[in-house]
């Protein structure tokens, strides 16, 4: 039983990051399915390198937003910018299309058009500044650390609730990789939910509130405009619930909530 939870969450790590990390015998699209109940605990992972980065770049840089802009481009690194694919893709797709077939058509160019290039660049800034606006040094660390896990919690809770939208023979996803159990997502929400301990309350709450608000933007959208989600779209979920908490957890700040 250990040695199969240890493939599920050596397979999330593959999936979501580019880390060398020893994978299982063998991929299947059911240990992919699986695993995602860990690809919250993945972005912590991502999270405390990114903290760490954070905090060591304050030591050099004490005042302005290169520490915040580091910790941000390392997070990117890890994943291969994976999930900032998935955010330019969908909004390319969604803002350029006039069909659910346009659309979909779209998101599968690999070219960058500019709602993509406006929605990449308007929320990467909005990470840097509002991880800047984000209290001491060390609030802030813990503020990205939990704003990576939720992210991909939230991404986990899509997969369930929302019915998938690209031609199946397509996807590079099976069917059975895209089936999410209710438990598999409680469990990636506990993942996302625990390191929230790290945080007071009221940072925790308006966290919580603006990233869920920010995430369900282009989760509605794609459900109203291609009738479900793609990986993409879930991409775009988790860039989205990043930025709001990081937002959120900024506003707390600035409002001396805490």
């Amino acid at each position: 039983m250990i040695r199969r939870e240890l493939d599920r969450l050596a397979c999330a790590t593959q999936f979501l990051t580019r880390l060398p990390v020893p994978g299982p015998k063998a991929w299947t699209d059911e240990l992919l399915a699986r695993s995602a109940r860990y690809f919250p605990l993945v972005g912590l992972g991502v999270g405390a390198a990114c903290a760490a980065v954070f905090l060591l770049a304050r030591q050099a840089w004490p005042t302005g937003a290169l520490p915040a802009l580091l910790a941000v481009a390392v997070g990117t690194v890890i994943t291969g910018g994976f999930h900032e694919d998935g955010l330019a893709d969908t909004a390319d797709g969604l803002g350029g299309g006039h069909t659910p077939e346009q659309r979909l058509a779209i998101m599968k160019d690999s070219r960058l058009g500019s709602y993509g290039a406006l929605a990449l660049g308007l929320l990467l800034a909005a990470r840097v500044g509002a991880l800047g606006q984000a209290g001491s040094p060390w609030q802030a660390a813990a503020v990205l650390f939990c704003a990576h896990g939720l992210a991909r919690a939230a991404a986990v809770v899509a997969m369930h609730l929302m019915p998938y939208a690209a031609d199946p023979a397509a996807s590079k996803l099976k069917p059975v990789a895209r089936d999410v159990r209710v438990q598999e997502a409680a469990i990636a929400v506990l993942f996302g939910l625990a390191p929230l301990v790290l945080l007071s309350p009221a940072i925790a709450v308006l966290g919580l509130l603006a990233g869920a608000a920010a995430a369900l933007c282009p989760a509605i959208s794609a459900r109203r405009l291609i009738a479900g989600y793609t990986g993409d779209v879930l991409g775009a979920i988790e860039q989205a619930f990043e930025t709001g908490f990081l937002l959120g957890a900024a506003a707390a700040v600035g409002l001396g909530w805490v």
